[in-house]
């Protein structure tokens, strides 16, 4: 049927009459009506077809799962929504809660599934790994191990060709900072604010939000500002936020640093990609005081940004240290330290051991490799650059439409949508994000939240996204900020 109004008038418009009429054929479109007022409807834009059926859920209900979190499981678990979402299965970039409602996941699991939910791939790497060996040590020998070690090596620029497989990002950056200090001989980490490196001691320091710090001693790690082109004082300069490190070298520290870690677009701060320039001036500046430069990896890596394989790659630089976790794995609990021979031998057992129980067993190793070989045989790093700059510029033509639309950054598939109640003073929305991300999710999209402030909308979906699947992100996005 020939669609009644065009893309940018979808959500409202005075279509009583045809509706009236029309009723069943929408319904068997699947295009959801709400009545708004006595003369106007909304129409809820159309989700894409998607030729799968999940097989029927017969498991507990969301409010037994509910309270037995409550009961059993840490206060510190949260959930999204109002009222949160019990998924019980995945299909590449579709979730399906447990009355077998699809939704567009365009989260992606905090920017962790990479090659889409359940990929058959990936699936028949763990399952045959698991059927012949689940885990052993790596006191023995195993290929699983290296022939995912020596993939990704091929991947990472220069030297880079030592990899410690952890189990998670945080612990991946642990380790980068503790080799960094081994190295170096020194203490001092140089981090921005804003940041997020994880949850465990050290990365908890590194980590520049008050919001994910507890009142533990965190001692050798100083904070430069951010270079944040929307929020930041010195808008798109790069150069003269990276200012802001040698002054932090010369006043807070001896004059020589360990190390200096950064991600290139910040993912848990809101998807804030740093000012062009500024990683080649901070990086100079670090050397120069004998420090390495650590890039974390955990969200902007393995094809995410779509113009590289690597988020610092956008900014023309070479780390010393790659940490990286989440679409390593496409869920699997899998991290990894990529560094060089030289940084690599301050944990030889003639200096100081390092161990690992689950750091690079079989299975896990198995996934990764199932990842990048995925990855490059559907071309999802292309596909993260074409389909990722066509929601981007749909993104932008939403901002030029609703004023609570602030600003919209990032690259490829990592992309963050800031919203304000004032764009002049930059006003953070924080009810009005909550809102709009539960409207979102009534018409069957899943976005994520973030940034200090939670006013921005984290859009990190499987690297297999279409843009079909852009369109009726940005469809639902429209119509539920045009409902506030």
């Amino acid at each position: 049927m020939q669609r009644l109004v065009t893309r940018s008038a979808k959500c409202v418009g005075d279509v009583r009459g045809l509706l009236t009429q029309q009723r069943c054929c929408y319904s068997q479109l699947g295009l959801a009506t709400s009545k708004k007022d006595d003369d106007h409807m909304i129409i809820n834009p159309k989700m894409p077809h998607f030729d799968y059926s999940p097989p029927p859920y017969d498991g507990p209900t969301g409010d037994e799962i509910l309270n037995k979190r409550k009961e059993f499981l840490s206060p510190s678990m949260f959930h999204l929504y109002q009222k949160p979402l019990n998924l019980v299965h995945g299909k590449m970039q579709y979730l399906f809660d447990s009355n077998g409602r699809r939704y567009l996941d365009a989260f992606g699991g905090i920017a962790t599934v990479s090659c889409g939910h359940c990929h058959p791939d990936v699936v028949e790497a763990i399952v045959n790994q698991t059927k012949r060996l689940q885990h052993s040590t790596i006191l023995y020998l195993n290929h699983a191990i290296t022939d995912f070690a020596e993939a990704l090596a091929s991947k990472l620029p220069g030297d880079l060709k030592v990899v410690f497989f952890t189990n998670s990002g945080t612990e991946a950056n642990e380790l980068a900072i503790m080799m960094a200090r081994q190295y170096t001989n020194c203490h001092d980490i140089i981090s921005l604010r804003n940041a997020y490196h994880g949850n465990a001691g050290v990365t908890m320091s590194t980590t520049g939000q008050s919001i994910w710090k507890f009142n533990i001693v965190q001692s050798g790690v100083h904070h430069a500002i951010n270079p944040d082109p929307y929020r930041g004082v010195f808008g798109s300069d790069g150069e003269k936020y990276a200012e802001d490190v040698e002054d932090l070298i010369q006043s807070a520290t001896s004059g020589r640093v360990a190390a200096f870690m950064s991600e290139a677009i910040q993912g848990v701060g809101g998807i804030v990609e740093l000012a062009p320039g500024y990683l080649p001036a901070a990086y100079s500046t670090i050397r120069k005081a004998g420090g390495l430069c650590i890039a974390d990896e955990v969200q902007a890596g393995f094809a995410r940004t779509g113009s590289n394989f690597w988020g610092f790659e956008n900014q023309g630089v070479v780390p010393d240290i790659v940490t990286m976790a989440k679409g390593i794995g496409n869920g699997i609990p899998l991290g990894a330290v990529v560094t060089t021979p030289e940084i690599a031998r301050v944990l030889t057992p003639s200096h100081h051991n390092y161990f690992n129980t689950f750091g690079g067993n079989p299975v896990c190793t198995a996934a990764g490799l199932a990842v990048l070989n995925v990855i490059e045989k559907e071309k999802l790093q292309e596909n993260a650059r074409v389909v990722g700059s066509y929601l981007k510029e749909r993104l932008m033509d939403l901002k030029n439409k609703h004023e609570i639309v602030g600003d919209v950054r990032g690259r490829g598939l990592l992309l963050g949508v800031e919203l304000v109640t004032d764009r002049k003073l930059k006003t953070p929305a924080k009810v009005e994000t909550l809102h709009i991300m539960d409207k979102m999710k009534d018409m069957g999209v899943l976005v994520g939240k973030g940034g200090f402030r939670g006013n921005i909308f984290r859009i990190t979906p499987p690297l297999c996204f279409t843009k079909e699947d852009a369109d009726f992100l940005v469809d639902v996005m429209d119509c539920a900020m045009s409902k506030i």
